[in-house]
């Protein structure tokens, strides 16, 4: 769930889901989230309760998390398996982000700034993964999670 408008081409309950922010504070209140941030000017936050009933019954569930909101569910799920996705070089990460055409060449610069920091932090995690090619990087996930549900 996010705080941020809509970019062209997403729809509400596929993307995200588009909150206002007094929406958003409402969920907060109610302590509907697991995790969440501001990022970049905009709040972001995974809600609980799917995500719970989900792991009740023994199903596993992967989430699209920023360093800050992997740890902070860590937090609360001391089992959960955290990989950390890193792009090939910083060079393909600025391509990327350039190809999106959503972002200005500051915004850019910023996120760049921001991912760097993020990935001081990818020791903190439990695998290291590098996003240059989709399929062998889902395929290298899928191995990380059926290897820890072995050793469970």
């Amino acid at each position: 769930m996010t705080t941020r408008p809509a970019r062209a081409g997403e729809r509400d309950g596929v993307d995200y889901h588009f909150l206002s922010d007094e929406e958003f504070d409402a969920r907060l209140q109610r302590d509907d989230f697991l995790e969440w941030f501001p990022v970049f000017g905009a709040r972001y936050g995974t809600p609980r309760e799917p995500i719970e009933e989900r792991l009740a019954v023994g199903t596993d569930v992967v989430l699209d998390l920023d360093v800050q909101g992997a740890l902070a569910v860590r937090s609360q799920h001391p089992d959960a398996v955290l990989v950390f996705v890193r792009p090939p070089s910083r060079e393909e990460q600025r391509r990327r982000l350039m190809a999106r055409g959503v972002d200005d060449p500051e915004e850019i610069d910023r996120r760049l700034a921001a991912a760097a920091a993020e990935e001081a932090r990818a020791p903190e995690f439990d695998a290291i993964v590098v996003n240059d090619d989709i399929d062998r990087v889902v395929e290298q996930v899928a191995g990380i999670l059926a290897d820890r549900r072995v050793t469970r």
